[in-house]
């Protein structure tokens, strides 16, 4: 079978006529995005949530305890401007705390 990048059109008449495939417009690469590498964008790594009544966080002062909706060991969710895009784990590196992502989030999907 010939190469379907190389297509001799006979038809056409006269010599050969050779007919090479396009690029396909999907086909992206990094340098396509080039122009968006220094915009700013907020990232933001959440342990997890709790909900108070005002009278409840007025209550609160140093050393209270908030009880947060996650278990211990469960997944941390991950967002690029307040769009969850993937879950991880707290780690320590030297003296701060980071994120090791584990879960990259499809578009669409947002079960924890």
């Amino acid at each position: 079978m010939a190469d379907p990048t190389e297509l001799k059109l006979d038809e056409l008449g006269g010599g050969d006529i050779v007919a090479v495939a396009a690029p396909d417009p999907a086909e992206k690469t990094a340098s396509d995005l080039a122009p968006v590498f220094d915009v700013p964008v907020g990232i933001s790594a959440v342990l997890g949530r709790a909900h108070l009544s005002v009278a409840q966080l007025l209550q609160l002062g140093q050393g209270s305890v908030l009880e947060l909706d996650r278990k211990v060991g469960e997944a941390i969710d991950i967002y690029v401007n307040n769009r969850l895009v993937a879950r991880g784990e707290v780690v320590v590196v030297e003296d701060r705390l980071g994120v090791t992502m584990t879960e990259i989030i499809k578009d669409g999907d947002t079960a924890p």
